[in-house]
């Protein structure tokens, strides 16, 4: 059975609606609420702490069945400047979805990244690239076998998150979250506010004020 590419439907989020979250750190978004979706912390970023890069973009999303890849060549037309490929792989642990050929192939294209739940290889080359972000849920040496099955563009489980063509995913040190353009719009503002409250903590605990104070603690019982 061939690879099936659904057509999705046209997005309706403006780059000045995106570009606000790009500051908003992944702890932040999805402190918000249910409505964030947080992605399953097991799907890791690939570089250490301090080195992993950003990862910021409208999803791409593809569903394989390992160890067919057919799906991720498929997107591999697809997926432009700015988008993330998220992957559906079952959480399959033993063949990678892809590696260093089909991953610096996006990279040229500027593609921000990937997001498997799944396996990948060559991470020694992938984890060098400052300006292309990896998670992933396992890494195999392993490559894949079968070009001729599953789907793109459709909306994926991953990491036990819904993920719909198009919606905005955002990956830091912390972990990963997606967002819908219906939380894009909605709570862009309670992401502005908590910032703004962090940032009013920070300055008063470094003036020398007590933690009651700066977080309006109710008084302690004292025995």
């Amino acid at each position: 059975m061939p690879v099936t590419v659904f057509t999705p439907p046209k997005s309706t989020l403006t780059m000045a609606e995106i570009a606000r979250w790009r500051v908003v750190p992944v702890a932040v978004a999805v402190d918000l609420g249910r409505d964030a979706g947080q992605i399953d912390p097991a799907i890791r970023p690939l570089c250490p702490p301090g080195r992993q890069p950003r990862l910021f973009g409208r999803a791409v999303t593809v569903r394989c069945e390992p160890p067919d890849f057919g799906a991720v060549l498929q997107a591999l037309d697809i997926a432009a400047a700015g988008d993330v490929l998220v992957i559906n792989a079952g959480g399959h642990r033993d063949t990678a979805m892809i590696g260093d050929i089909l991953s610096g192939h996006l990279r040229q294209k500027g593609v921000a990244g990937l997001v498997v739940d799944g396996a990948v290889r060559d991470v020694g080359t992938l984890g060098a690239w400052p300006d292309f972000s990896v998670f992933s849920r396992w890494i195999t040496p392993r490559g894949p076998i079968g070009t001729d099955r599953g789907a793109v563009n459709l909306p994926v489980v991953v990491g036990g998150c819904q993920i719909n063509p198009g919606d905005l995913v955002i990956g830091d040190d912390d972990g990963l979250v997606a967002l819908t353009p219906d939380v894009v719009r909605a709570r862009i503002g309670d992401a502005e506010a908590k910032l703004a409250r962090e940032a009013i903590w920070i300055e008063g605990l470094g003036s020398g004020q007590s933690a009651a104070e700066v977080f309006c603690l109710p008084p302690a019982l004292k025995d």
